[in-house]
């Protein structure tokens, strides 16, 4: 098969998305499939080049907004590609409507991959005004009204969600996104010397990571740091420096929690392994999630976990965890206390295999050019 997929951001960007994306790209290649995708250029990229086996076509766009530019200044070039393609792969949300517009002209089938649905949740989901959150609701909206061929939805939960919002189940599919068990492999790794990290070398550390997003819920986890009733508790928070940075650092200096938490610059993905396997804890707060990496990777490296009982969490969390309330500082505080005395749940490991991911997509596939 030829596939094209249209998609906003690909290396050298590294992200979720961009990384299951790649892994889908190389595992279609390696089954012998013709790969090739369109995406922004950036800074210091190649027009054009071969990336083991996916040829990868950049886009040229204005640097203020280049997502937005992307929707509307891709279309030609998706066109053109998209003409020797059997089928047409994109996600939300920028690169949906390029991706529709060559599928309708070209009668192409169209597959989109859905991560979350955040109709009507803009405004509880993140802090941007009622302006930017009603437009981000209408785009969103606007995106699943245009009826593509198939929507691949990375959990039950956003699939769920989806059929709420579309009002029916056709061509809704559930391909869970492919997790990488070799990197994230826990005899591979030593801890790191919690002195370094300056932490107390007897203390009881829990950790969380991510971006701090209204929806990653690290408010409700600095909240709860006071009331964890466990001698020598400290919280290791690798945070990347977005736009609520300093909210979280400020109340953190608001909560007098300097000596309990100890903040940290964003690390690679190939060291984070060692930072999951120094601490005692994963703590994974969040409001709403599509998949759940961060769980993932904490259960993947067999450490106890405590989740927030909510959207995809429940479904893709296994080895020793803790469900609480989401949106709830004490109900965190009680999970990390249960954790420490052992009081977790157990299941047998649950496989979400990026071979597992590329054959459901090539199912998908299939079906399509029945």
């Amino acid at each position: 098969m030829r596939i094209l997929f249209v998609l906003e951001n690909y290396l050298p960007n590294i992200g979720g998305v961009e990384t299951i994306f790649k892994n889908l790209a190389d595992g279609l290649v390696n089954q012998g499939h013709d790969v090739s995708i369109i995406t922004h250029r950036i800074k210091g990229t190649k027009e054009k080049e071969n990336i083991k086996g996916v040829k990868v076509y950049r886009v040229n766009v204005p640097p203020f907004g280049p997502r937005y530019w992307f929707t509307f200044l891709s279309i030609p070039k998706v066109i053109k590609l998209a003409k020797n393609a059997d089928i047409i792969h994109t996600t939300t949300f920028n690169a949906a409507f390029p991706s529709w517009i060559a599928s309708k002209i070209l009668k192409k089938p169209c597959v989109i991959t859905v991560h979350e649905v955040w109709v009507g949740k803009w405004m509880e989901f993140t802090d941007m005004n009622p302006l930017n959150a009603f437009l981000h609701d209408l785009l969103e909206r606007m995106i699943y009204s245009l009826s593509f061929d198939a929507y691949a939805c990375v959990s039950e939960s956003t699939k769920k969600n989806l059929v709420r919002v579309i009002g029916s189940k056709k061509n809704i599919f559930r391909v869970y996104n492919g997790f990488d068990y070799a990197l994230f492999n826990p005899k591979n790794y030593k801890r790191i010397d919690k002195k370094r990290l300056g932490l107390n070398e007897n203390s009881f550390v829990c950790l969380a990571y991510g971006r701090p997003g209204v929806s990653k819920g690290f408010d409700y986890l600095i909240k709860a740091v006071p009331e964890v009733k466990i001698k020598n508790f400290q919280l290791l928070l690798i945070m990347s420096n977005d736009r609520r940075y300093n909210h979280i650092t400020n109340l953190i200096n608001k909560l007098k929690l300097r000596n309990k938490i100890k903040v940290l610059n964003p690390v690679q993905i190939n060291e984070l392994p060692r930072y999951i396997k120094t601490a005692d804890c994963v703590v994974v707060p969040s409001l709403t999630e599509g998949f759940g990496y961060s769980a993932v990777e904490a259960c993947a490296m067999g450490k106890p976990v405590v989740v927030s009982n909510t959207a995809s969490l429940p479904e893709v969390v296994f080895g020793k965890y803790v469900l609480v309330k989401p949106r709830s500082s004490e109900a965190i505080a009680t999970g990390v206390e249960m954790v420490y005395n052992k009081a977790y749940a157990q299941t047998e490991k649950k496989h979400f295999t990026i071979q597992k991911n590329v054959n459901d997509y090539i199912e998908i596939y299939k079906k399509l050019l029945l």
